[in-house]
């Protein structure tokens, strides 16, 4: 279900029906130029919705059932910068569409490969991560092309708190220079899962393979890292607890663990030759954080004390600082290890139970 809400709080302006794909399939939609949502449906279908002030309506919609095959599902859905929508199926089938002509060209990754993340792209480039391998396509060519294959440490099962076994993050494009000189993703290595950074130009040479939190007994997370010129910030998630895991997610190990937390800032280094660790903390954060290049801050819900309080905080890019707390309340407004949304000085956060709606006050 797709629906359109009132950015005053007020409730559902409009719904609209939406055939239940992969799990993530409508996590991972986009709003494009014109503002409408872009979103492969469980039939199949490329969608555009477009919305007035009380309804959604569907603009176009364009099969890719020739492309995807009948038991698969797109799991991520991206506008390239060569004019076309790329998509990644749960099985692995890479796919680019001209919404113009209709056509779809497609690139299969080896049989046995699933894909959990979404996707990412940058001129010239797209990337995607399975769990087992990190891919990247040049986007110049008429289908997708592979420029190299990088095959992580995927450990020996899922972790308590992530989603599938292999990595949990959708590759991160960024840079000092050009903002796409460097994609990095986290492995699930036993015990302390790895930041790995490469190069998207040459081969796939990592830059560096840093172990995270390794003053807890183990980390691992499912969350994408967040990146800006040479600073990458991560989330550690092990045993965070999900209230719903995929069906094929199978048992993590071990079964069950504390919610332990972590953030961490790492930086590359000057000449793009390795990585250190720039601060560490034990904040527990509960979403993907947001960075704001306006006031140097990663705001994110953190989880605290005993009784596990929500509460809106803001961590200082430079030292790891929280400030800024405000209280949302306890359990039903977890929000799951998704990312916010600001607009307008409004911060919007999704939840198990909804959406909370937090408006600055200076």
């Amino acid at each position: 279900m797709l629906k359109l809400i009132d950015r005053s709080g007020s409730g559902t302006l409009a719904s609209l029906p939406i055939t239940k794909g992969s799990l993530l399939g409508g996590v991972y939609a986009y709003l494009d130029q014109q503002n409408q949502v872009v979103i492969v449906d469980g039939n199949r279908d490329l969608l555009r919705i477009a919305h007035t002030s009380n309804s959604l309506t569907v603009t176009s919609r364009l099969s890719l059932a020739s492309a995807i095959a009948a038991d698969d599902a797109v799991v991520g859905v991206i506008p390239a910068y060569d004019g076309r929508v790329w998509f990644v199926t749960a099985a692995g089938t890479v796919g680019a569409v001209d919404t113009a002509t209709g056509a779809v060209a497609t690139y299969e990754l080896p049989a046995g490969e699933k894909v959990a993340n979404s996707v990412s792209t940058v001129p010239g480039r797209f990337a995607v991560t399975s769990d087992h391998a990190l891919y990247l396509f040049d986007t110049t060519a008429t289908t997708p092309a592979l420029r190299w294959r990088y095959a992580y440490d995927r450990g020996a099962a899922r972790k308590p708190g992530q989603l599938s076994w292999g990595s949990g993050a959708t590759p991160v494009f960024f840079g000092p220079s050009t903002g796409h000189e460097y994609v990095a993703i986290t492995d699930n290595a036993d015990p302390h899962t790895n930041l790995i950074v490469l190069p998207t130009d040459g081969p796939a040479t990592p830059v560096c393979v840093r172990p995270l939190f390794t003053d807890l007994a183990a980390s691992g997370t499912e969350n994408a890292p967040v990146a800006y010129g040479r600073s990458v910030f991560i989330t550690n998630t092990y045993g965070y607890d999900y209230p719903k895991l995929p069906d094929d997610a199978g048992t993590s190990v071990p079964a069950d663990a504390d919610f332990t937390g972590g953030v961490t800032r790492i930086d590359v280094d000057a000449t793009g030759t390795g990585c250190s660790v720039t601060w560490k903390t034990t904040t527990r954060s509960a979403a993907l954080p947001r960075l704001s290049l306006t006031d140097g801050k990663l705001y994110t819900v953190v989880q605290e004390g005993l009784l596990n309080t929500f509460s809106l905080a803001a961590i200082d890019s430079g030292t790891g600082v929280v400030s800024d707390r405000t209280t949302l309340g306890f359990g039903l407004v977890d929000p799951l290890q998704t990312a916010g949304t600001v607009i307008d000085r409004t911060y919007y956060q999704g939840t198990v139970t909804g959406l909370v709606r937090i408006e600055a006050t200076s």
